[in-house]
């Protein structure tokens, strides 16, 4: 045990006189509160504070610990404290689960101490101490220990003292007044790991408050009970998804001593996985997607450059029309990949009235030659203006047409039509094709997603098409959908703002 049980600090502590100086706590708890409004912050005000807190209470020695999400270390101590400071206590080491560990206020026998801690303090004659844990929200800042000589009497009054100055420090660090001391300290991220202790049947005998963070299981329903997920062998690193999709990182290590305790790290990495996961995938749709393009630009200018004198003027000419194309599909391909790389969103932020029909016109010229013989248009001509970003109609016809032309037969046409309500307009691309299974409508829009995944894709293609077409759309305040179409094929409907 790492501390008294109640009834037993009861009956050790009844009938005790109380010794604290209040008089002069007061009047040093006064002169740092001096400090602070002459506009001294930090450290110096929390090392004042246990100067004058110390003989006040009749300790033989102060110490505070800060924590900080890799441990604990002593930053201010005084008396027969003082040799701590600069101290480490890192965040598996078995004095620090201890002290961490229990009440937030406590006596601690000096003995119940695991490891080389125990053995210094007792060294120097200070077997007894005081904790308090300095909290802000439940997040342990930092802890105060009184420490006391052998044959210092014991008094009540020194325990709602110690309390009540972990508090004021915790207010410090609340402020922010100069506190915490170290760059990755504590405010927001004290012990941001969640620690657990488990015994040998992997039951749970610790669990932090980051821990019930981090798992959504507070400490209530951890404690004796299995721990909630595996443990990896001492020394080790696991990662292991949850039930609800998220990840964790967890390593463990043995504590020392007697018992067979182990000692339980784990953070959560879900936003790691999902960002190593998509650039996995980028490289290798990067990688894919660029070879063809390269390839057959290569071929066709070495050709040109070997055999320019053997090849017909139409021969050239053909030539380097596909150059050209190619060349257009991989600038295409790249602005593709780096506005979905940084998601940017292309278009114009506010907008302004346009004529959809003339911009779709004027859009449908410029799309690639393959695609662009297969459109058939049927645009009314009093379709009324639409509200946004003109230039960027013709990212989003091209992406949405080529997307139709992929899935489907060459030979068959891709439809352009329009309509309008009383609050949008909106214009469809269908093709006749394989179509959509109508539990991908919303997946298709996920960024590198597409309906066949894998080494043996039969339709070409990195998958941000959809992506980029719903980034730009949705920031010109309108929405776009697809939905199977009737006879076989896909529709994908694009609705805008009324101008």
């Amino acid at each position: 045990m790492c501390s008294l049980t109640q009834h037993e600090w009861t009956r050790h502590t009844r009938d005790m006189p109380e010794r604290t100086d209040f008089p002069a706590l007061i009047a040093g708890h006064t002169s740092v509160i001096k400090m602070i409004n002459s506009g001294d912050a930090g450290l110096p005000v929390l090392t004042q504070l246990l100067r004058v807190v110390q003989p006040a209470i009749g300790a033989a020695g102060l110490a505070f610990v800060e924590f900080a999400p890799t441990g604990g270390r002593v930053i201010a101590a005084t008396g027969a404290a003082a040799w701590t400071v600069g101290r480490p206590l890192p965040a598996a080491d078995p004095a620090t689960v201890c002290l961490l560990s229990g009440p937030s206020l406590r006596q601690v026998r000096v003995d119940s101490i695991p490891g080389a801690l125990a053995d210094e303090l007792a060294g120097r004659g200070l077997p007894r101490m005081i904790v308090a844990r300095a909290e802000i929200g439940g997040l342990t800042v930092g802890s105060l220990h009184a420490l006391y000589h052998d044959g210092d009497p014991e008094d009540t009054s020194e325990h709602a003292v110690i309390g009540y100055i972990a508090s004021c420090i915790a207010h410090m660090y609340g402020d922010q007044t100069g506190l915490p001391v170290h760059g990755d300290g504590p405010v927001v991220a004290a012990l941001a790991d969640g620690l657990a202790v488990v015994d040998r049947e992997h039951h749970v005998r610790l669990w932090n408050p980051a821990a019930a963070q981090v798992t959504g299981r507070s400490a209530a329903e951890a404690l004796n009970h299995p721990l909630p997920f595996p443990l990896p062998p001492s020394g080790q690193v696991l990662d292991h998804r949850l039930p609800d999709g998220r990840w964790l990182r967890i390593t463990s290590g043995e504590l020392p001593g007697p018992g067979t305790l182990r000692v339980v790290t784990f953070r959560d990495i879900t936003d790691q996985q999902r960002r190593d996961h998509e650039r996995d995938l980028f490289v290798a749709v990067t990688s894919h997607e660029l070879r063809t393009p390269v390839t057959v630009i290569k071929g066709y200018a070495d050709t040109l450059t070997d055999h320019w004198e053997s090849l017909s003027d139409n021969d050239r000419r053909q030539a380097a029309r596909i150059i050209g194309q190619r060349a257009n599909e991989l600038a295409r391909l790249v602005d593709r990949l780096l506005s979905a790389a940084t998601e940017n969103r292309p278009g114009g932020e506010s907008g302004a009235p346009f004529d959809l029909v003339d911009a779709l016109r004027a859009a449908v010229t410029d799309l690639p030659a393959d695609v662009r013989h297969r459109i058939v248009l049927d645009l009314p001509a009093d379709l009324p203006k639409v509200l946004g970003d003109r230039h960027s109609l013709a990212t989003v016809l091209t992406e949405l047409s080529t997307n139709a032309g992929k899935y489907s037969l060459p030979d068959t046409p891709i439809e352009v039509s329009a309509s309008a309500d009383e609050r949008t307009v909106s214009f469809r691309v269908a093709d006749r094709g394989i179509g959509i299974r109508p539990e991908h409508v919303e997946r298709a829009f996920d960024r590198f997603w597409q309906g066949e995944s894998g080494d043996r894709r039969r339709y070409p293609g990195a998958g941000l098409g959809l992506y980029l077409v719903r980034q730009i759309v949705e920031q010109q305040n309108g929405w776009v959908s697809l939905r199977p179409r009737i006879g076989g094929g896909t529709v994908a409907e694009v609705r805008l703002p009324r101008g």
